[in-house]
């Protein structure tokens, strides 16, 4: 018989699963949860993006594109970036259309990271960045943010995480966890640790849309100091409620986006013919859905960190993406501990802050892409707990 414990890559059978996918797969397997774990609008894609790809299909659109996407695609990329993020890229050279963000993210990294270089990863934050890294053969290089810095990465912070071995810096706003935001006088801090150095950026800005309160989102690119080390990802599953459509892009330097294109050619090809029509009217004529979407998203945020707070857990205000990260450290819980007797007990899933890095410990997510019905009696369920527990 073969033995699969030494054929299998080490590095592979190591890796921990999603800590996100845990509780929302147990609470699959139970009837009337209520759940606040998944980070999916609940918000169907806009119909004009819908029949856009419904139309590219009836058409007969249904062929390879070129391993860099529609150029009509990375057209309006170029035009739809200018116009709200202030970010100047060249169609031709300078964006290559993938498959989801997620895609993006791995093959800048592959790109980039070379066994022993370190990658600075802000936690807490997205699950992917620890694990691919370690896949390229590189070294995660964890800078725990703080709450009283409202979960930002500090240029203090920065300085003292860099070494001779540090390759890139990820920059992973507006967060998922947490729903904090880099400001430019943020950004200039950052900027200033970097001067003098080959540090890549890779600026993951999948919520760049979703930004509340004022604060509108700015691109590390946008400012003259990085533009030159900076790989800018987004895509199109949340502000346009496209998760299933799989489309995302990279734009930056045309030196690395080469690279990162030859990954993309034998890894994937190109990305689906169907979804990259549909995000072409996403791009063109969609602002006045993403705008109505943002606007519930922002009530329901509003509700939710209320909500909290009233209860006794509390809660920071997130100034982007859909989710809030209120303190449960009240309760004297693990957040795994707090997140399991919380789902078996009151049926509601909220996922453990430790699932997106240490510095999680004595956090939880609860995304707000959901019903008011459904956060109000989530809310309701999580209180009736609080009380119980005293």
């Amino acid at each position: 018989m073969i033995d699969y414990g030494k054929v299998l890559n080490k590095t592979v059978t190591e890796m921990k699963p999603s800590g996100i996918r845990k509780f929302f797969d147990i609470a699959a397997t139970m009837d009337d949860v209520i759940s606040l774990g998944v980070g999916e609008p609940d918000f169907q894609t806009p119909w004009q993006i819908r029949k856009a790809g419904i139309e590219s299909l009836e058409r007969g659109k249904t062929k390879y594109t070129s391993n860099w996407g529609l150029i009509e695609l990375r057209k309006e990329i170029c035009t739809y970036l200018k116009r709200k993020f202030n970010l100047e890229y060249n169609p031709q050279n300078e964006v290559l259309v993938t498959v989801g963000g997620s895609e993006a993210i791995d093959a800048a990294i592959r790109a980039l990271v070379e066994p022993g270089d370190e990658v600075i990863i802000p936690q807490p934050s997205y699950v992917c960045y620890e694990p691919i890294t370690a896949l390229a053969g590189g070294k995660p290089v964890i800078v725990n943010t703080k709450s009283e810095n409202d979960f930002k990465l500090t240029a203090e912070e920065l300085k003292n995480a860099i070494t001779s071995k540090t390759k890139v810096l990820i920059l992973p706003y507006p967060s998922n966890p947490t729903g904090a935001i880099m400001e430019r006088e943020d950004l200039l801090a950052i900027s200033e640790v970097l001067k003098g150095t080959d540090i890549i950026v890779l600026s993951d800005e999948i919520y760049a849309e979703l930004t509340f309160g004022g604060k509108k989102h700015v691109s590390p690119a946008s400012l003259d100091t990085l533009y030159e080390r900076t790989i800018t990802v987004n895509g199109f599953s949340k502000a346009f409620s496209m998760t299933g459509w799989r489309l995302g892009y990279a734009c930056g330097p045309k030196p690395i986006i080469d690279q990162i294109t030859k990954i993309h050619q034998y890894a994937i090809m190109s990305s689906p013919t169907t979804s990259q029509y549909a995000a072409i009217e996403a791009l063109k004529n969609c602002d006045e859905d993403v705008q109505y979407m943002l606007k519930e998203y922002d009530m329901r945020r509003r509700l939710m960190v209320s909500g909290f707070n009233k209860i006794g857990l509390t809660c920071r205000e997130p100034k982007g993406a859909f989710y809030s990260f209120p303190s449960i450290k009240s309760t004297g819980m693990t957040s795994e501990e707090f997140c399991e007797k919380l789902l078996y007990s009151k049926k509601v899933a909220v996922v453990p802050g430790t699932a997106f890095g240490e510095s999680g410990e004595g956090f939880i997510r609860a995304s707000y892409c959901y019903s008011v019905e459904h956060i109000k009696e989530a809310i309701n369920r999580i209180g009736e707990f609080l009380k119980e527990i005293k």
